[in-house]
């Protein structure tokens, strides 16, 4: 037994997102705070956890804000973020 959502997308079809959550799950007046749905979300199998995702994508997109800019990063910036990474994966090994 669960909850059964539609949301429109973007070519303002609805999305049917079917929650089958546990009945403590279930009892969304309990949860009040950001951190009882926090660990409620926590609690659900990953496809759960995907369509929540897509269903608060969805809320948050509904009053049709445009998307950011995607961010654009310089071979050179990346080749220092690698550097960096190996780097701290070579002390790490070495238990510095």
């Amino acid at each position: 037994m669960g909850a059964e959502f539609r949301v429109a997308n973007t070519c303002g079809s609805p999305i049917p997102l079917a929650v089958d959550a546990p009945a403590a799950l279930r009892q969304t007046a309990a949860m009040s705070t950001l951190a009882e749905i926090e660990a409620a979300a926590d609690a659900l199998p990953p496809e759960q956890q995907q369509e929540l995702f897509l269903f608060l994508a969805v809320r948050l997109r509904g009053d049709g804000a445009p998307l950011p800019p995607p961010r654009e990063f310089s071979r050179e910036q990346i080749a220092a973020w690698v550097a960096d990474d190996e780097e701290g994966m070579r002390r790490f090994k070495e238990g510095e």
